[in-house]
């Protein structure tokens, strides 16, 4: 990646549910850990109960981060129905401003020495005004980080997904899995190599499963990445 060029990663997922908090929180910390100064940004979260405070995932990302930053910037709307952001916004009636959140976005960027961005859900959900989670993304110019599961319906999701990236013209930095079980069955034992030898995308790592509380989750996958033999590949992005 150019030097012009913002730095960061914008994290997607295959679906809903699949970790990508866990793994965008566990990259803010193994980074914080390093001494880089990250930003960190949910642009919309729903199925958050008091949304006069940060929900859930946006907690979890600026504990990880450590940031500074306002909750405002962190996450910048925040809607208690747990449906898509433009779904939940217009039974809200709340507007998300589009342009207002490109530019918090990008004045979050560029304040910090790396910036991690989550999306909601995928890269087809709704986000404002007939506009995506990936039309955001192609805004910020920052490269995918795409989290995907193990299990069975993982191959076809992961597909569609870099499918969907490469015909907007998204750059991937590549696709991790996560919440691998310690006991697999033959579709979680199966994916990683048929995904592997179906994408021209990195695989940049298969993630454990891990129990405990969600800090916990974050810790143990943060100690992870940093063993991870393909860590150089993600380290053009750091």
């Amino acid at each position: 990646m150019s030097v012009n060029k913002p730095r960061g990663l914008f994290i997607t997922g295959t679906d809903t549910g699949v970790g990508k908090t866990l793994v965008a929180s566990a990259l803010s910390l193994y980074l914080r850990e390093k001494s880089v100064d990250v930003g960190v940004m949910k642009p919309a979260e729903t199925g958050v109960d008091n949304t006069d405070a940060l929900g859930p995932d946006a907690e979890l990302l600026r504990w990880a981060s450590a940031t500074t930053d306002l909750p405002e910037d962190i996450c910048p709307y925040r809607f208690k129905a747990p449906l898509a952001p433009a779904v939940a916004a217009s039974k809200e009636q709340i507007r998300i401003n589009y342009s207002d959140l490109i530019t918090q976005a990008k004045a979050l960027i560029d304040r910090h020495q790396f910036t991690i961005i989550e999306g909601a859900g995928g890269l087809m959900v709704p986000l404002a005004g007939g506009l995506l989670m990936a039309d955001l993304a192609r805004e910020l110019e920052l490269p995918l980080l795409v989290v995907t599961r193990p299990n069975l319906g993982t191959i076809n999701h992961t597909l569609l997904t870099l499918f969907s990236a490469r015909a907007m013209e998204l750059p991937v930095a590549g696709y991790m899995i996560n919440r691998m079980p310690a006991e697999q069955g033959l579709a979680e034992e199966t994916a990683p190599h048929s995904l592997a030898s179906m994408t021209t995308e990195d695989l940049l790592g298969v993630l454990s499963q891990f129990d405990g509380s969600d800090q916990d989750k974050i810790r143990a996958i943060a100690f992870e990445l940093a063993a991870l033999p393909t860590l150089p590949l993600l380290k053009k992005y750091l």
